[in-house]
């Protein structure tokens, strides 16, 4: 039994390899529709080091945290609305055209955050980006799935997963790359423009996906398609089970309708869909809430939080955890069509709950170990330099860094040890210009301590721990759980669902910290994680080598995860199809 998943793993591994190979055109179609997640990542990854620049140009970002939420959220927003008529315009208008059309909107948002006179253009830049992105995050793992042979069906849609942290550590480099130039922030959000129109280009020389064809009613167009995907003796096979999904889907037509509203009503009768969109919906929250999104977000922020004030160094600390983030998605691609959907997702779960409960600790032992707030050289800046709080304050004595931050007002260090006493001021350009001048470190958004690279480390394995698991396999599941005809509407409504979970955390992860502070912030994550952890293990099955149709078979028979006969049936089902 040891050396069987070995053997196993290798034999797998060698047949990715040698269909990838064999032919190019499998790579070049799932690499040029991967793009799509390439746009996801840098997007998300971007913000992170440009609102560091953005808060400079504009006084009422800095001062504002509300609005520093709205600006990183917003692209979310975009995506929700994306998401949601993704799922029709996939059904409808096929999914290149689908593609084509993120390519063009992305672009249009990209520009118009370059230009940006102010904050409420650059919202309206965020939410045409996060439109395009939610379209291409449900669109791409799709197409990328319809165009694949099963034994490799996951290892493929992963590259997507890989493209996306690819992304977000392209976005990083090129934050650090334009950070000592004019213009900073414009520079990183508008090269994102780029690699939207590569995509387009590449696109318009693929074929529409196989499958959709096929249900259109075009099955010569899909099997010349197919015949140059799939082995020669498999082609005959693929068609067969595609048209029996159609057959089946006429038979039904008259029952479900075309309208969008008359298909999620059948979507919804329908039992298959019903649980798959249990499952589906369920891991893509949970991918949310396990707290990821907030690192993307605010990798720099937190690294500061950290006690790490410099904002290359918060940057190039920030371009470690993303490129951990590629080395977990790479890893994903060889387990997911090993150990499967379920396993990563279940085992994932277990180490970021580890991990977030580690830097609660880490977090925690920071604040409560900040150096305290020296009043003679406070009051040496002078009573307009000082903290207005800090000075009506009827106890100094008790003030330390973490309670002056939270006063609103910044910490300017004395020079040596992370420990020694430092002055409590108010946070404005010109007292920072002051603090400056003494050779002193400027501290608004944490305080200095000895612990902060131990921070960033966990965070690194926080990043291992997500990227193998609840990192590729949300999407790869929602892109194989739903029979052919509701596809898109499935497909749609778990992204939708993921975009909400995305939303609503990062347009609170600023408010949190400032409420309950680091440590309480990662300890709630921790709580969500848990419940994440017991609904996935409830409500996920095994889909590992299965072929759509009979995924579609397992969801009406119904999953136990209690029934250990049934599961066992299952896997072995799942091994045989591999």
């Amino acid at each position: 039994m040891e050396g069987g998943p070995e053997a196993a793993s290798k034999q797998e591994f060698m047949e990715f390899w040698k269909r990838a190979t064999s032919s190019p055109y499998i790579m070049r179609l799932a690499l040029s529709a991967g793009i799509g997640g390439l746009l996801f990542g840098y997007d998300t990854g971007v913000i992170s080091g440009a609102l560091l620049y953005i808060r400079e140009d504009f006084v009422e970002v800095d001062k504002k945290l509300w609005l520093q939420e709205v600006i990183v959220s917003m692209a979310v927003a975009g995506a929700i609305i994306g998401a949601a008529l993704g799922g029709w315009m996939n059904d409808t208008l096929g999914r290149k055209t689908s593609i084509l059309g993120a390519d063009i909107v992305f672009f249009l948002g990209a520009i118009v955050m370059a230009i940006a006179p102010a904050p409420w253009v650059l919202v309206i830049g965020r939410i045409l980006v996060g439109f395009g992105v939610g379209i291409a995050s449900m669109t791409s793992p799709l197409y990328i799935s319809e165009a694949s042979p099963a034994a490799i069906r996951g290892a493929l849609v992963c590259i997507n997963g890989l493209l996306i942290t690819f992304g977000q550590f392209l976005s990083y480099l090129i934050n650090l790359a334009f950070t000592k130039t004019p213009g900073t922030w414009r520079w990183m959000l508008g090269v994102a423009g780029l690699p939207a129109v590569v995509q387009f280009v590449l696109m318009l020389t693929l074929p529409e996906s196989p499958r959709w064809l096929y249900n259109q009613g075009k099955e010569n167009e899909s099997r010349k398609i197919l015949e140059k995907i799939y082995k020669a003796d498999e082609v005959e096979g693929e068609i067969k089970a595609m048209r029996e999904a159609v057959e089946q889907e006429k038979q039904e037509e008259g029952l479900i309708g075309q309208t969008l509203g008359e298909k999620m009503k059948a979507a919804f009768s329908n039992v298959a869909v019903r649980r798959g969109l249990y499952a589906g919906v369920t891991a893509q929250v949970a991918q949310q809430f396990v707290g990821i999104n907030t690192v993307m977000y605010y990798s720099p922020t937190i690294v500061q939080f950290a006690g790490i004030a410099s904002k290359s160094t918060a940057l190039a600390l920030s371009l470690v955890t993303s490129g951990l983030n590629a080395v977990g998605s790479i890893l994903s691609m060889l387990c997911i069509d090993k150990y499967g959907r379920r396993k990563l997702m279940l085992l994932s779960l277990v180490a970021i709950i580890i991990c977030l409960l580690t830097l609660t600790g880490v977090f925690y032992q920071a604040a409560t170990t900040a150096p305290p707030i020296d009043n003679i050289d406070t009051l040496s800046f002078g009573a307009n330099a000082t903290c207005q709080a800090y000075l009506d304050a009827p106890n100094v004595s008790s003030w330390n860094c973490m309670k002056c931050l939270k006063a609103e007002c910044a910490f300017c260090a004395s020079t040596g040890a992370n420990h020694l006493p430092g002055a409590c001021l108010a946070e404005t350009k010109e007292v920072r210009a002051v603090c400056g001048e003494q050779k002193r470190v400027w501290f608004s958004d944490g305080c200095p301590s000895k612990i902060g690279v131990l921070a960033v480390i966990v965070l690194g394995l926080y990043i291992l721990a997500y990227s193998p698991g609840m990192g590729s396999v949300p999407w790869v599941l929602n892109s194989e759980i739903y029979p052919l005809r509701f596809r898109g509407i499935g497909g749609g409504i778990a992204a939708v669902s993921n975009w909400c979970a995305n939303l609503v955390v990062s347009l609170t992860f600023l408010s949190l910290i400032h409420a309950l502070g680091a440590a309480g912030t990662f300890l709630l994550f921790a709580g969500f994680s848990t419940i994440g952890l017991v609904a996935i293990y409830l409500l996920v099955p095994e889909t590992k080598g299965l072929q759509f149709e009979e995924v579609e078979k397992l969801l009406q028979k119904g999953f136990n995860p209690c029934d250990c006969t049934n599961l066992k049936i299952d896997e072995e089902k799942a091994s045989t199809s591999n």
